[in-house]
């Protein structure tokens, strides 16, 4: 499978989930962007169209391999999530399997208090 049809594969995947949940003011959805060196994360209110939080590992350098720094990047951002009172958030995982960097954030979030 050529790079050009995965990355295609994966964004319809990505909006046939979009299509099923929507984030609001007290469960905004949680939306977690993969690039090759990067991991960024957005608390989003679907209904107001604001985002709530956001960090990166760009900001958080804490770590030497991608995933160390996903952990690092689902701590902040459920630290964040205190921070403005929320509790909970929907899971939006874009298309990308629930699997390495995806799920050390999910994971480091929900040990962080956030509930998904």
């Amino acid at each position: 499978m050529n790079q050009k049809h995965k990355n295609s594969v994966r964004i319809s995947r990505s909006r046939r989930v979009r299509a099923k949940i929507s984030g609001n003011a007290e469960r905004p959805r949680l939306v977690i962007f993969r690039s090759n060196k990067h991991v960024s994360v957005q608390l989003i209110d679907d209904q107001r169209g604001v985002t709530i939080a956001h960090t990166s590992s760009k900001k958080v350098a804490a770590g030497k391999t991608k995933t160390e720094k996903s952990v690092a990047v689902g701590a902040e951002i459920a630290k964040a999530a205190k921070a403005a009172g929320i509790t909970s958030a929907v899971f939006d995982r874009r298309g990308y399997r629930y699997h390495g960097r995806v799920k050390a954030v999910a994971e480091s979030a929900r040990e962080g208090g956030l509930a998904m």
